[in-house]
């Protein structure tokens, strides 16, 4: 038996090397590399604290997640993950409105 009979469930746009046709085009889509920074924030003491600097920080446009290292005797480092630079007039905006503020040094 050598005829093959063509079931039609081959799909171009799939994307998969047995169904798709071959493209010379790449495609060209931005790779974003996600940022990471540090700042040092004063007075914080307990989970409380870093639940409320958390959630500031983590209100603001384009912050993924934040990360506290608790320092109960002096400066927390605060990580703030995001897809572009935060601005930093908000970031210590939210961190005073969250009752702390931002050791004068950087992390």
């Amino acid at each position: 038996m050598t005829d093959r009979i063509e079931l039609g469930l081959k799909d171009a746009n799939a994307g998969c090397a047995c169904c798709a046709a071959p493209s010379n085009t790449e495609a060209s889509t931005p790779v974003t590399t996600p940022v990471s920074e540090d700042v040092l924030v004063t007075g914080m003491t307990c989970s409380h604290c870093v639940s409320s600097v958390s959630e500031e920080l983590s209100a603001l446009d384009g912050v993924a997640s934040v990360t506290v290292d608790l320092n109960t005797g002096g400066p927390s480092r605060v990580t703030i993950h995001s897809a572009s630079p935060v601005d930093p007039a908000a970031v210590r905006a939210a961190v005073e409105e969250a009752g702390y503020s931002l050791a004068t040094g950087h992390a």
